[in-house]
């Protein structure tokens, strides 16, 4: 497997040649035009890609946001990547799945860890196999409130056929301030159905469709896929991988993404990230460069 100082190097050197110094066509198909993407069926289908490791207290907030606030106006298939080594979530997902969603049905996908580790490597085996007319990439920290999807089948419908964007991404987002791991909110009961207080978020705005906020329409993802031409972007890791991928995706398709006003959409930011070795010297150099460059910022 490749090393991180090596992926950092070779992304850099594609972030700079890919669709300036050398053509796309090299590494990838080209999207589709504008004007040749479907229009959504009635109601829309949504498909939200995320995965997670080592991160059940924070995906309990995302499944029970779909359980407290079903789609009202769209069909959702929440797809789920996930490594059956990880007991709490395993835990999660067998108590989620008993429960019925009207407009929701969940699609839980088992990989190897290694496999898990790499983002990209999911994403786009869900983009080749999607039949949605919209997907989201999403991470396993974002919380989809109230009216948050209907008011994103709103903003999708009202495009017309002529300006159908090849992604969009929401206006804007509720965030917390970067909580500590003691913090109650990170420190609820797994076992059960969870809310948010959301006078604890405020606003932040979203500047372009960053990794976890890339909302693709379906006839783009299934004719790119997700870097599936790009070998090092689909290569298992020893741990969990930094997505530098997600920047690679947008200049293959050649958009950075259209904003559109979504409702109801929140992200609890905390210092400890569970994904990475409880304690180790690695874990601790990222909990430290959150705490002090800490600007609100959004997912890369």
């Amino acid at each position: 497997m490749l090393t991180d100082k090596l992926i950092w190097l070779r992304h850099q050197l594609y972030k700079r040649l890919v669709g300036s110094v050398l053509p796309i066509s090299w590494f990838g198909p080209k999207p589709p035009p504008n004007s040749a993407l479907g229009l959504p069926q009635q109601p829309l289908r949504l498909q939200i890609i995320s995965h997670c490791w080592q991160y059940a207290h924070m995906l309990n907030f995302q499944l029970s946001s779909l359980i407290n606030h079903p789609p009202q106006n769209l069909q959702l298939t929440y797809t789920l990547y996930y490594c059956e080594e990880d007991n709490e979530l395993l835990k999660l997902i067998n108590r989620v799945n008993q429960i019925h969603v009207t407009n929701v049905t969940w699609q839980w996908v088992a990989v190897p860890k290694h496999t898990l580790f790499r983002r990209a490597i999911g994403r786009n085996q869900a983009a080749l196999a999607s039949t949605a007319d919209w997907l989201w990439f999403s991470d396993c920290d974002l919380i989809f409130h109230e009216n948050c999807l209907d008011s994103l089948a709103s903003a999708l419908q009202s495009q017309a056929k002529e300006t159908q964007p090849l992604m969009v991404y929401p206006r804007q987002e509720f965030i917390t301030d970067l909580l500590d791991a003691s913090h109650p909110m990170l420190n609820q009961d797994n076992n059960q159905v969870v809310d948010i207080d959301t006078s604890l978020f405020g606003p932040n705005s979203i500047s372009k469709a960053k990794g976890a906020f890339q909302i693709v329409h379906g006839d783009v993802a299934r004719h790119c896929g997700y870097c599936r031409h790009m070998r090092m972007y689909q290569a298992p890791m020893q741990h969990w991988s930094k997505t530098y991928e997600d920047s690679i995706f947008r200049q293959l398709i050649g958009s950075e993404g259209q904003a559109v006003d979504v409702k109801g959409l929140y992200r609890i930011r905390h210092s400890e990230k569970g994904r990475y070795v409880s304690g180790s010297k690695w874990s601790k150099v990222r909990r430290n460069i959150r705490v002090v460059t800490d600007d609100a910022g959004t997912p890369s």
